[in-house]
């Protein structure tokens, strides 16, 4: 009893916390390991209470107002926090001032030239400003195949950052339609009967995104691509049989911050819902008004203003693998956070820095 008694109460109660989450471990080793994989940064989604790190929104959400949420996490928010962005405000008057901004009203639905004048060729095709960073696009499916299941893109519509249309177009299908759709996508064979061909909106959209300049041009140096922005990219690349970088692609259905708890993604609709406060897609779909929406996350997204709080060591070296294990052992939490590195790209570098195509 003695012998126990002189011993140090570190040794017999310690427990090594996390500085990010707030998790507390038995060992030294397990809270590197831990630090590790959890990729803990500034740009995480952070409770503005407790200083929490959450690996997405929706985890925040859970936090701040989910059934098992922190007590005084959840009474403050109840009381000063924005349920769109989530942010914590000093007092009621400037909450109320922030929801009269962060709440977006619905885009409204673009009315094409083509249908006001009968025609079914192309019809928006504007000039867009050189200062213009990223462009959203949605595309409208049709369907093909015996049991009209295969997608077949059928109209594509591109926004710059202020919400102009630069590219509106019904596109001719490459393969027979077999469904129409008519019901969500508003679209008839009339209007696909003298509609641009896939390969001249393949290339009008690829002059838009790389500025007018040749694909070997831009990696010869030429000016900066832009970003494209839109949700589940990769389908709707696919049904216009296009590439494009994939650093330079911001799809909101793949963005960390905006997934599920379990890297799910979540649809469009219930994304602006959550975040934008605005209803979409509520009868038929309109790809201006996606496109508008989808443009409106990432540019809340990109407005995001993450503090960084660098280390020497994080300057220094590159996360946790330049360091041997021992030497991680004898770091404090806070430093250990300090050389932490997320495993993806926040929105709010595109602001911050240039995006090169390479």
């Amino acid at each position: 009893m003695d012998a126990e008694a002189n011993l140090p109460i570190k040794t017999l109660n310690t427990r090594h916390t996390c500085s990010a989450c707030y998790k507390q471990f038995n060992k030294k080793e397990h809270l590197v390991e831990h630090m590790k994989i959890s990729y803990h940064s500034p740009h995480q989604p952070i409770c503005g209470v407790c200083q929490k790190h959450c690996k997405s929104y929706e985890s925040l959400r859970e936090h701040l107002a989910g059934p098992l949420a922190k007590a005084n996490c959840s009474k403050v928010f109840s009381h000063l926090g924005c349920n769109l962005c989530l942010k914590i405000f000093d007092s009621s008057d400037s909450l109320s001032k922030h929801r009269g901004i962060c709440c977006l009203s619905a885009p409204g639905s673009l009315v094409p030239k083509m249908l006001l004048s009968g025609q079914s060729h192309a019809d928006i095709s504007s000039s867009i400003d050189e200062g213009a960073q990223a462009v959203a696009i949605d595309c409208e499916m049709v369907g093909g195949g015996s049991d009209g299941s295969v997608d077949l893109c059928a109209r594509v519509c591109l926004v710059d950052e202020d919400e102009n249309v630069v590219f509106n177009t019904y596109i001719q299908p490459q393969n027979p339609v077999t469904n129409y759709r008519y019901e969500l996508t508003g679209i008839t064979e009339a209007l696909l009967s003298d509609a641009m061909p896939l390969k001249e909106a393949h290339n009008q959209i690829l002059g838009i995104l790389y500025r007018g300049e040749s694909v070997r041009r831009q990696l010869l140096g030429g000016t900066k691509a832009r970003l494209l922005v839109g949700h589940d990219l990769k389908h709707d690349l696919d049904c216009l049989r296009m590439s494009y970088p994939h650093h330079l692609l911001r799809d909101t259905a793949k963005y960390r911050p905006l997934m599920k708890t379990n890297l799910v993604s979540h649809s469009l609709k219930y994304l602006v819902k959550t975040y934008l406060g605005h209803d979409i897609q509520t009868g038929r779909h309109d790809s201006y008004e996606d496109c508008v929406s989808v443009m409106r996350l990432y540019k809340r997204m990109r407005a995001q203003n993450h503090q960084e709080k660098g280390t020497k060591t994080q300057n220094l070296y590159d996360g946790f693998d330049s360091w041997k294990h021992g030497e991680l052992l004898k770091m404090t939490p806070d430093e250990l956070y300090g050389i932490s590195k997320l495993d993806y790209r926040c929105w709010c570098l595109d602001s911050k820095q240039g995006v090169q195509l390479c």
